[in-house]
């Protein structure tokens, strides 16, 4: 709000020094001159500012790629992201080029070729040369990036059920999820929303002997440098498995079954540890000490000091509390993960209570 205000401030200032410049202008009198039409002096000044604001342009971009670096994408919690990554970097560049160079060749011939008196412009009619260039370079760019992109995609969702591969399912609903693991079997069991009742919240299918041994859990542990594939199932509307850590994004569709797959490589504690996420944490939590020590003045418990964990998140608006559809990731070593998913119970032992 307060940026909105200071905007409509600017504007308005804009708007004030524009109606007294014309007020300015009819004071002159007849001496001035009050022609629509541009002289060689408005042309001088126009291309000038053309100039100007090109070169503010980029000191502005500059400046915000410097001041704002600390937003860029942290570092990556997955294997392929290190591919996705590279994508994103290549787009940037490229866009960043070409947009350096367009907007400078813009500017700088609306201040070159600026009008004069009695000077007339060269016209072509045509240069098949130019036209070469100007669409072949695009052309070759972007089937390049696009080729590129594409195999990167292909290599990311590729699948293969053969390898050793862990299966989870992630079971999103208003306003949860939840995470179904395979047991010894490491074959999930069939499930439908129809089996929904009592215990049975995910709607395992109790006569498949393949679900018997498996486990539903509220928080989704991970082991290190493990492939998991994702099986995802949604029990009412379209919602969307987000984990932008692992740089993984995958719409969880009613009555279908959607599938992602990726090798976590930081454990939580190591993703604490780097410099990237040392600094955030640092400067979160000194905002939070600020605003705790508001609220012991006013007799208010004191906030808890944060610390960084993974998280599912929703990325499809799917209602009322879509903001809070979240479940927190642990990403472990491998002893520990089979030590914690030991102790969680199996389907068969919860339906028997």
């Amino acid at each position: 709000m307060t940026i909105f205000l200071i905007l409509l401030i600017v504007a308005l200032l804009g708007v004030s020094v524009w109606q007294l410049s014309k007020i300015y202008k009819f004071t002159l009198g007849g001496d001035s001159d009050t022609s629509e039409i541009a002289n060689d002096k408005d042309n001088q000044t126009q291309g000038k500012l053309m100039l100007a604001f090109v070169i503010f342009l980029y000191g502005l971009m500059a400046y915000c790629f410097i001041s704002y670096n600390s937003y860029f994408l942290p570092e990556t919690a997955s294997e392929h992201g290190k591919g996705y990554d590279m994508l994103m970097k290549i787009s940037v560049v490229l866009i960043m080029f070409v947009q350096i160079c367009t907007q400078f060749l813009l500017h700088f011939f609306a201040y070159k070729y600026r009008g004069k008196k009695d000077q007339k412009a060269l016209f072509f009619a045509d240069s098949h040369t130019l036209e070469l260039i100007w669409t072949g370079i695009p052309i070759i760019t972007l089937a390049g990036l696009i080729i590129y992109g594409l195999y990167t995609w292909v290599d990311i969702m590729h699948i293969d059920e053969e390898e050793d591969a862990m299966v989870v399912e992630l079971y999103a609903y208003q306003f949860a999820w939840r995470a179904r693991y395979a047991g010894a079997d490491n074959e999930l069991g069939k499930a439908n929303v129809r089996f929904i009742e009592g215990v049975n919240t995910l709607g395992v299918d109790e006569s498949d002997n393949y679900g018997q041994d498996d486990i539903i859990t509220n928080e989704l542990h991970l082991p290190v440098n493990k492939k998991v594939i994702f099986k995802l199932r949604s029990q009412d509307v379209l919602h969307s498995a987000y984990m932008p850590f692992f740089r993984a994004q995958m719409n969880v569709v009613p009555g279908m079954i959607t599938e992602f797959a990726y090798t976590p490589i930081k454990t939580t504690e190591e993703m604490r540890q780097t410099d990237f996420m040392l600094e955030k944490v640092e400067t979160i939590n000194n905002v939070r000490r600020e605003n705790s020590q508001k609220l012991i003045a006013k007799g208010e418990e004191a906030l808890e000091p944060y610390e960084f964990d993974y998280y599912l998140l929703c990325n499809k608006i799917c209602g009322a509390s879509h903001y809070n559809m979240q479940m927190k990731i642990v990403v472990e070593s491998e002893e520990d993960f089979n030590n914690w998913l030991a102790e969680q119970k199996t389907f068969r032992q919860v339906v028997s209570k």
